[in-house]
């Protein structure tokens, strides 16, 4: 299938790359939620076979059971939505609920790239491709129908498709030369995935029950200008409070664009004062086109009140000239809290003693009046960026002598506050704790080591205090889980599962015992002694208010008396 639709992404002053606004669509196919991550992407296709487009393919959601290619159309900025309004959703979700709106699909579209005129030789351009919401890609050239397979293996590269705010772009070579003389086309094939948990039930956007699948691709020519260039997205700082900073840790992100890089020194800019000293971690190593957070520690003398913090960095290469790097912090500045005035305030850390990370505090009211009271430790939902929205600090009220922490749990969507994300968030109050002392002016509001808290989550992150707290109940004093799920596997139930037809029984074992881990309510026991308030909308559309109901009727049955109250 040719098209003739092109809409030029961005004009390279050396190569231009051209992206189809036509797409082909296989689809939908049956998959349980996070499936994608076990199957091929192109599945039910063969790449690099040439594909029939008057094939049609089985799937139990088609009448007939057999579904064909259709056609959409992308916008100029990339955005597509892909939807399948002739299956029966309502009749598939009657019996299975939303574990049938799950679905697999097959896109293809074309990627054209052009040379500039007059070229006679050069290295062929990297690929810049961002894929918001769509779980695989890759980039395949374009046969002539009349051939009968491809002798490439396609190189299949992750999407962000839960659209994380930090997810970098992949940077990819062409799989083949392309012409340096006429345009080249390459096929883009897309695994798109419809996940509830990340577009939500279609009740909740339309009045229709058909699941809208919304991606968003981005391909750009790589600019070989510099050799190493700053990315200030990946930047990590922190704030000051009373020109003082709260934590040590600030970073910076650098991308090698060719060759390898070693960051080797960092300094303050000549015009800075000397109130503030910088410490690089360790020399730090960049592959070619890898992106890595340089690693800074904060060393303050004296109150520090200017509005950026100017560093240069000095990188060398093995292949290329040293080159010094000149950058820039803007610095936010609090005035120290009082009982009727405070801010939200950014502090930062070296989660696992090298990666600098944020998190988000609230200070109570009034400074301790003896013994520290324990703080709350405070896990957003899905899909909340705390570092940029307000509305989790703004939704959590200021308590009178306890402070609140809001971890990142690494990401926004928190990797569901296990693993990383739990350590994370201990590793917050361990981090709060030491910034307290660091400085005498907030010794009367400090913690004491080792502090238990009041574990409180809200939807995924109310799932995560289930997690955390049945895992280290002897850190957890009591527990507030918001509109909770008791655990992923049945939040969107894996009924409509594509591998359980094919999958050996002692491979599914191992599999089903690698997710334990996952199985909150197993653990439920360690809380029978600690209190509880699970809170739960009766009318709830996005978790299921049975899953709290369900938490309670856990715990009530290992101790009867057990101090646990469901609203």
């Amino acid at each position: 299938m040719v098209d003739t639709s092109q809409v030029p992404l961005r004009h390279h002053h050396r190569w231009t790359v051209k992206l189809s606004e036509t797409w082909d669509v296989l689809g939908p196919f049956p998959i349980h939620a996070r499936e994608q991550q076990f199957l091929s992407p192109s599945f039910p296709l063969q790449l690099p076979d040439v594909i029939d487009y008057n094939k049609t393919w089985p799937s139990s959601y088609a009448d007939g059971g057999k579904v064909s290619w259709t056609k959409f159309q992308s916008d100029a900025n990339g955005d597509l939505k892909v939807s399948f309004p002739n299956i029966r959703w309502s009749a598939l979700r009657a019996t299975e609920g939303w574990a049938a709106l799950q679905y697999h699909s097959v896109l293809r579209t074309s990627v054209t790239v052009s040379p500039p005129p007059g070229i006679s030789t050069e290295e062929p351009p990297r690929l810049h491709v961002r894929l918001a919401q769509g779980s695989f890609f890759c980039v395949i050239p374009t046969v002539p129908g009349h051939l009968k397979s491809r002798s490439l293996v396609p190189t299949w590269y992750s999407g962000n498709i839960y659209d994380l705010e930090q997810a970098l772009p992949q940077i990819i070579d062409l799989p083949a030369l392309p012409s340096l003389t006429d345009s080249t086309t390459y096929d883009l094939f897309v695994s798109g995935d419809y996940e509830i948990r990340l577009f939500g039930d279609p009740r909740a956007y339309s009045a229709s029950d058909t699941p809208v699948l919304s991606i968003n691709v981005a391909v750009e020519v790589e600019n070989p200008v510099e050799k190493v260039v700053w990315d200030p997205s990946q930047d990590v700082t922190c704030d000051f409070v009373d020109g003082f900073v709260f934590g040590d840790a600030f970073g910076f992100g650098l991308r090698s664009v060719d060759g390898w890089w070693t960051v080797k020194s960092v300094t303050l800019a000549s015009d800075q004062d000397g109130s503030i000293l910088l410490h690089l971690l360790s020399e730090t190593r960049i592959a070619p086109t890898q992106t890595r957070i340089v690693p800074l520690r904060i060393i303050q003398s004296k109150q520090f009140l200017a509005k950026e913090l100017r560093i240069n960095v000095t990188a060398v290469s093995d292949t290329f000239t040293p080159t010094l790097i000149s950058l820039s912090f803007p610095i936010h500045h609090h005035s120290k809290w009082t009982s009727s005035s405070f801010k939200p305030i950014k502090a930062s850390y070296f989660f696992a003693e090298s990666m600098p990370t944020p998190f988000v505090v609230l200070p109570p009211r009034q400074p301790n009046d003896g013994e520290p009271r324990p703080p709350i430790l405070a896990l957003h939902g899905a899909g909340v960026k705390i570092l940029e929205q307000s509305f989790w600090a703004d939704s959590l009220p200021r308590q009178q002598h306890s402070w609140v922490i809001m971890p990142t749990g690494r990401t926004s969507w928190g990797l569901d506050w296990h693993g990383p994300s739990a350590q994370d968030a201990w590793a917050s109050v361990d981090a709060l704790i030491a910034i307290l002392h660091s400085n005498k002016s907030w010794h009367s509001w400090s913690l004491t080591k080792g502090t238990p808290v009041v574990l409180f989550g809200h939807s995924n992150g109310g799932q995560g205090a289930w997690h955390m707290a049945s895992k280290y109940p002897d850190r957890v004093l009591a527990v507030v889980s918001a509109a909770g799920y008791i655990k992923s596997q049945l939040y969107v139930p894996l009924t409509m599962s594509r591998s359980q037809h094919f999958i050996d029984p002692s491979l599914r074992a191992i599999l089903d015992t690698a997710l334990t881990g996952d199985d909150n309510d197993l653990f439920m026991s360690n809380l029978v002694d600690t209190p509880i308030l699970a809170i739960h909308g009766g009318r709830d559309d996005n978790v299921p208010t049975w899953h709290s109901r369900e938490i309670f009727g856990v715990l009530k049955t290992w101790n009867p008396n057990a101090n646990v109250t469901s609203v």
